[in-house]
């Protein structure tokens, strides 16, 4: 399946509010077959990066959606290098 980096900007964000985030989207990707992989954050500028494996965009979307409704800004397809 395809890789995606979703970006969000959501203004102030912590760590742990990001982190209970992330295991909404674990508890929800099963049923869209997608599998969120790891996220970064940047608490100076609000910004979260995901990092998923998923069928398309819109399923990793959905996770996000139904999960916690805090659903990416951007969302690109990447391919990982060494």
């Amino acid at each position: 399946m395809p890789l995606y980096m979703d970006v969000h900007h959501v203004g102030e964000v912590s760590l742990d509010d990001v982190a209970k985030a992330h295991a909404a989207d674990l508890a929800t990707q099963d049923e869209f077959d997608v599998n969120y992989m790891s996220y970064w954050v940047d608490e100076a500028n609000g910004t979260i990066f995901c990092l998923v494996d998923a069928p398309d965009a819109s399923a990793a979307s959905e996770v996000h959606r139904k999960a916690h409704g805090l659903v990416a800004d951007e969302i690109h397809e990447v391919r990982a290098g060494t």
